[in-house]
């Protein structure tokens, strides 16, 4: 399959929200977009958009750029906050594809590594990034306490 891969701009906000839904649905469309447009208007956070070449939307994925990350060796640290792919096209190319422009851009702005994580529960998550070339580094287990 042949797949274009490209940084997102504004005209792609609802077709991005949308996907942004499906795999963070515990925010509504309205509130994806309102992330969305800070995002395009900031320097620390990119979204790169997976299509057919008529265009059709395969997937996405966003980076940040964090001052530090679990398992990181070096500050800041580009982090993959998400990545989603169509169902239909899983398994496809598309997610390496994303994956090796990403890492282009990220090589060509200087950065030694990209870092990620996923739901420990989530071993589809886990082989997917030990396919693309990723490294587990750690295991966390988070805490908050109510104040």
């Amino acid at each position: 399959m042949s797949i274009v891969i490209r940084k997102m701009r504004a005209g792609d906000s609802a077709l991005w929200a949308e996907m942004r839904f499906k795999l963070w649905d515990s925010l509504s469309i309205d509130e994806h977009l309102g992330d969305i447009g800070r995002m395009l208007k900031g320097k620390k956070r990119t979204g790169y958009l997976a299509l057919r070449p008529d265009q059709a939307p395969l997937g996405f994925a966003e980076i940040c750029i964090r001052e530090y990350a679990n398992g990181c060796t070096a500050q800041p640290v580009p982090f993959l906050e998400g990545i989603w792919i169509d169902p239909k096209h899983r398994r496809q190319g598309v997610g390496r594809a994303l994956l090796e422009n990403i890492t282009g851009d990220l090589i060509k702005q200087g950065f030694r590594e990209l870092c990620s994580d996923a739901d420990i529960r989530n071993r589809r998550s886990h082989q997917a990034h030990q396919n693309w070339g990723f490294t587990e580094t750690e295991r966390v287990v988070y805490f908050r306490k109510v104040l």
